[in-house]
């Protein structure tokens, strides 16, 4: 096992998550230090499902965001491109499909909200996966990302940033199945956007109304944005 380099061939994306999904929600939630949990309800309340709305959790990976979603009475689907992690999802009892976010195996329309979590940085064209959200989803319909960011506050800043790139690995080494996975975890944590060019980019794959809110002094932030109508 390995892991997957930054031009984020989703071959190697894909084989690496593999190799990580027997033990990774535990992993997640030992270097989250618990906060996973509060991470997924505050997406979901983002994101506002109703009974018997269709939602697409799109990498949703082993479907624990899924099922999080789905207390609300919405019908809700996982999807993902690494059929290990799909493979452990299978107790879930939520619907499974193994999918490439850049190419959706969905008809125009099919859903009234998208969402992911923690996987729009693991594309290789992120732009062209959000225009492929949009395709999927209704007119008016809602967008949800979450998404690790910076942090708001200078000195903490620091800190994140050498957890991330010295202790997160070494941490990673006593829980994981695949250590060198969390290198590559903190490598794109370190180059993705910060929250404003996050939006930015959402705005440009054609979103509207897209707002942010941070959690954890920002460590991750949850953005909103609507397709117009």
């Amino acid at each position: 096992m390995s892991r997957a380099g930054l031009d984020k061939d989703p071959r190697e994306v894909a084989a690496m998550f593999d190799g990580v999904a027997r033990r990774y929600d535990l992993t997640n939630t030992v270097l989250s230090f618990g906060q996973d949990r509060r991470w997924r309800v505050a997406t979901r309340r983002a994101l506002d499902p109703k009974p018997g709305e269709r939602v697409l959790d799109l990498a949703a990976g082993s479907g624990v965001s899924t099922v999080e979603f789905a207390r609300t009475g919405a019908w809700c689907v996982a999807a993902d491109f690494s059929l290990g992690m799909l493979s452990v999802g299978r107790k879930r009892g939520v619907p499974l499909v193994a999918a490439d976010a850049l190419r959706l195996p969905f008809r125009d329309g099919a859903f009234d909200a998208v969402t992911i979590l923690f996987g729009l940085r693991n594309l290789a064209d992120p732009g062209q996966g959000l225009r492929e959200m949009l395709r999927v989803v209704r007119s008016g319909g809602r967008l949800v990302v979450c998404e690790f960011s910076t942090p708001t506050w200078q000195p903490f800043r620091s800190v994140y940033l050498n957890y991330l790139m010295r202790a997160l690995p070494s941490i990673a080494r006593a829980v994981s199945s695949n250590p060198d996975a969390y290198v590559y975890l903190a490598e794109s944590i370190r180059a993705w956007p910060d929250q404003r060019g996050l939006a930015e980019l959402i705005a440009e794959s054609g979103w509207s109304s897209v707002a942010w809110r941070n959690l954890t002094s920002g460590i991750v932030a949850v953005h909103r944005a609507v397709k117009p109508s």
